[in-house]
């Protein structure tokens, strides 16, 4: 008996969402359960940053070896590792009866989260055709929003109704659905001359990124003048250049550094980097300012940050509309312009501004972040050949963490650097806000650098991209399953 299979396309965009989607709130949702778990282990809640840190490091560390990983071994065989590994760590982790075993735990999740991204996107560029990006581009819409949007809320329901356990058992239902229909389904993919590992390039990549990572993750509460942040930091900074240095002179790199001589690609990425600090940034800050400043509860602060998602696929359908007539430069410049108008509005608000003005300035940010999202997405790898997809996705990963890392580590030294909080005329500590304005205008100001770059991504050569899609043969279009 034969029993339908669904399509290849239909495979990949279900797996990878899923394992994004978990990647993604994972982090959120943990990010939520700090405070619970220094309680919890009866530490401070400066001795629980390991649980991030540990992550982030792990997650720089096996970033740059994903795309050479799949080239090598195949896509399938890596992805479905790597989601094991994220959801077998999971469940140590909601296990872990220490904090040193919950930190361990964490390094090997960071194991697993750093190899599903990279690798997820390389599946997606090699199954869709360039003239399908955009329906790549709504796919990751909701990886990229559905995480950072949805995991205070459902993270601070977790919490309050069961436990802090549940921040990590909620992937495990996820994992196990999404491995076992990867496992059935996926088609496997391998170059066939993905060329040596290189050793020493991995060595400098891993060293230097998590040095970078742990002064970015540790310098905005421990202070950027301590020796215990700064030393890692340059130190860090120094091992990428001589990881840069002997990646440019060796035959078989572990990351193309020459992909960079693409413009398409190049211009892309850095229209992406600073729409990342400053998006990301955002989102780390909202949540603060309302709890810290405006003093209401993290599911209110959760529930009046979401409707950026809602903006986003809001707003997704018109921006797949406009981009076969507009291209990728306008749409770009013209969104991350609106983003950062928001930004600079929200900086205005008060502590007796009403929330449904700040959920609707949310809102239009998002609306306005689908216009960077979908033609980013979609453009980005237009130019890009089959073979080096692996590798740009792992530029793309990289740049993406890198960003979101800023964003954090900038919003957070700007906001300690003016204080968060200020005294009175009868001396009472209130909250200050000049330091929230500040950083919402720092944030503001990454828009609004992203919006020039945009100016100079040359459509021309996403052209590929901005087709209408191709009436297709009937064997390819009709059926969402194949008969097998």
């Amino acid at each position: 008996m034969h029993f339908p299979r669904p399509k290849q396309k239909i495979v990949v965009a279900i797996v990878y969402i899923c394992g994004m989607v978990m990647n993604s709130l994972d982090s959120t949702i943990v990010n939520v359960a700090l405070a619970t778990l220094a309680r919890e282990f009866s530490v401070s809640p400066a001795a629980v940053e390991g649980v991030i840190i540990g992550y982030l490091v792990s997650l720089a560390v096996f970033i740059p070896a994903s795309g050479w990983l799949g080239d090598r071994f195949g896509t399938k065989r890596i992805f479905l590792a790597a989601l094991a590994i994220f959801t077998v760590a999971s469940a140590l982790c909601g296990l872990a009866g220490s904090l040193n075993q919950l930190v361990a735990f964490r390094v090997l999740q960071g194991a697993g989260g750093g190899l599903l991204t990279p690798v997820g996107m390389a599946m997606l560029y090699r199954t869709f055709p360039p003239q399908e990006r955009v329906a790549v581009g709504r796919i990751l819409m909701f990886a990229l929003i559905l995480g950072p949007a949805g995991g205070p809320i459902l993270g601070g329901f977790l919490i309050e109704q069961l436990s802090w356990r549940w921040a990590f058992f909620v992937n495990i239902p996820v994992g196990l659905a999404a491995f076992v229909f990867g496992l059935l389904f996926l088609h496997e993919h391998r170059e066939e001359a993905p060329g040596k590992f290189d050793a020493i390039g991995f060595g400098l990549a891993g060293v230097g990124f998590a040095l970078v990572m742990f002064a970015l993750s540790e310098g905005p509460s421990r202070g950027w003048t301590i020796p215990w942040v700064y030393v890692p930091g340059i130190i860090g900074l120094l091992v990428l250049a001589g990881f840069v240095w002997f990646e440019l002179r060796t035959p078989e790199p572990m990351v193309q550094l020459g992909l960079l001589t693409n413009r398409l690609f190049r211009t892309t990425l850095l229209v992406s980097f600073f729409a990342t600090i400053g998006f990301i940034g955002l989102l780390f800050l909202v949540p603060l300012y309302l709890q810290e400043a405006r003093g209401v509860s993290p599911l209110v602060s959760g529930l009046t940050t979401f409707p950026e998602a809602i903006g986003v696929l809001a707003s997704t359908q018109l921006v797949a509309r406009l981009y076969p007539r507009v291209g990728p430069r306008r749409l770009m410049a013209g969104g991350l312009t609106g983003v950062g108008i928001g930004m600079i509005l929200l900086s205005l608000t008060g502590l007796a501004t009403d929330l449904w003005i700040i959920r609707g300035l949310m809102f239009l940010i998002g609306a306005g972040m689908a216009y960077i999202f979908l033609p980013n997405q979609a453009a980005s790898l237009a130019t890009i050949t089959r073979e080096q997809t692996g590798r740009a996705s792992t530029f793309s990963s990289v740049q993406r963490q890198l960003g979101a890392a800023l964003g954090v580590a900038i919003l957070s030294t700007v906001l300690a650097f003016i204080g968060p909080t200020t005294l009175d005329a009868a001396g009472q500590m209130i909250p200050n806000l000049a330091a929230y304005r500040g950083a919402f205008q720092v944030a503001a100001i990454f828009a609004f650098v992203g919006a020039v770059i945009a100016l100079r991504v040359p459509d021309r050569e996403a052209a590929a991209t901005m087709l209408p899609r191709a009436v297709r043969p009937e064997a390819e279009e009709a059926p969402v399953f194949d008969a097998a």
